[in-house]
């Protein structure tokens, strides 16, 4: 007698690379919410920054309070100028490029200098053959120790909280965006980018220096762009410099496994998920860069096992800052006490 034996499903966890199939159904903007996200990001930036202006050229200087939520504004402006170079924002090549350049004026940021860094970046992100372009440089342990004296000095300066997240915005905001060398190597678009959006920004710093005076210009614009490009470093800096995170050597390395494994679930307040675009959900953003930062949510609403992989909480990411090697044999980021233990 036959007996018909129906078939078991299988209970086994997806794996990374299945996920890029799931997170496929993701990747579809709505042009009119985009354009929402844009309006509620853009007029209130304005507004606050137009008031903060005033309030300096006016001697109410109590009115620069106003460049907090401002700079949290120019943060969300510069989430949505990622997704445009991610091609994630209106599905349209000419209007995401446009549309970042337009925002690249008021981040200080070149818009196709930057998406080409960010490609590279998420093309090679956990790979340790891989490093140096677009990321947090991150050494191994061997590699440190390897280094002279003034090469650990050096680096130990680098990784400096100070260094990293309040001389570090000024620095690349102010300065290197202006004149980013690695753009010179490159013919066409990327190097016209840096010097077109130098233009633009020159001449309406000239336009707002004539109208209201430098000090209140570099006391207002100056203060929201470094506030927004710290935030932004923070951001950046703990979605990748966690306990947990991955990477390996080029002959290991996968990109879903270090986009699932080597990016962080970082877990904000709503107003502070709201304000940075979802970017917290970064293990889902690096997985399938071209979701818009307005559907992550949904993806780990349908999804909620991913929500349980690279968790951090914000007193968790005050841990990381300490974690500054890589230890192969370990395989974890360590600190130095602990590298030279």
């Amino acid at each position: 007698m036959n007996v018909h034996v129906a078939p078991t499903q299988s209970t086994a966890p997806p794996t990374a690379k299945s996920w890029l199939k799931a997170l496929s159904r993701y990747r579809q903007p709505n042009s009119r919410r985009s354009l929402l996200e844009l309006g509620v990001t853009l007029g209130p930036f304005l507004a606050l920054w137009g008031l903060a202006l005033a309030s300096a050229h006016y001697g109410f200087w109590w009115g620069l309070v106003l460049i907090v939520p401002a700079a949290g504004f120019l943060l969300r402006l510069f989430m949505i100028q990622h997704d445009c170079g991610h091609g994630a924002f209106f599905a349209h090549r000419r209007a995401d490029d446009w549309t970042g350049r337009a925002l690249g004026i008021l981040t200080l940021t070149p818009y196709d200098y930057w998406r080409a860094a960010h490609a590279t970046h998420h093309a090679s992100a956990g790979n340790l053959d891989e490093r140096g372009v677009g990321d947090i440089l991150t050494l191994t342990v061997a590699e440190y120790r390897a280094l002279s004296r003034w090469g650990r000095l050096r680096y130990r300066l680098y990784r400096n909280p100070l260094v990293m997240f309040a001389i570090g915005p000024v620095y690349l905001f102010v300065l290197k965006h202006r004149w980013p060398f690695e753009t010179f190597r490159v013919a066409g678009m990327p190097w016209r980018s840096t010097m077109l959006t130098n233009l633009v920004i020159v001449a309406l710093g000239a336009l707002l220096i004539w109208l209201t005076g430098i000090v209140p210009f570099l006391a207002v614009h100056l203060a929201i762009a470094v506030l927004a490009g710290a935030a932004g470093i923070w951001l950046f800096y703990v979605q990748h410099q966690f306990e947990d995170t991955h990477w390996s050597d080029g002959s290991e390395w996968t990109f879903e496994e270090s986009a699932l494994h080597g990016a962080s679930n970082y877990l904000l307040p709503r107003p502070l998920q709201w304000l940075s675009g979802n970017i917290g959900i970064h293990h889902v953003h690096h997985l399938s860069s071209r979701v818009p930062f307005y559907r992550l949510p949904e993806v780990l609403r349908d999804h909620p096992e991913l929500s349980e992989i690279g968790r951090i909480t914000v007193l968790d990411s005050l841990r990381c800052v300490k974690l500054v090697l890589w230890d192969e044999r370990a395989r974890r980021l360590v600190s130095f006490r602990e590298a030279m233990a």
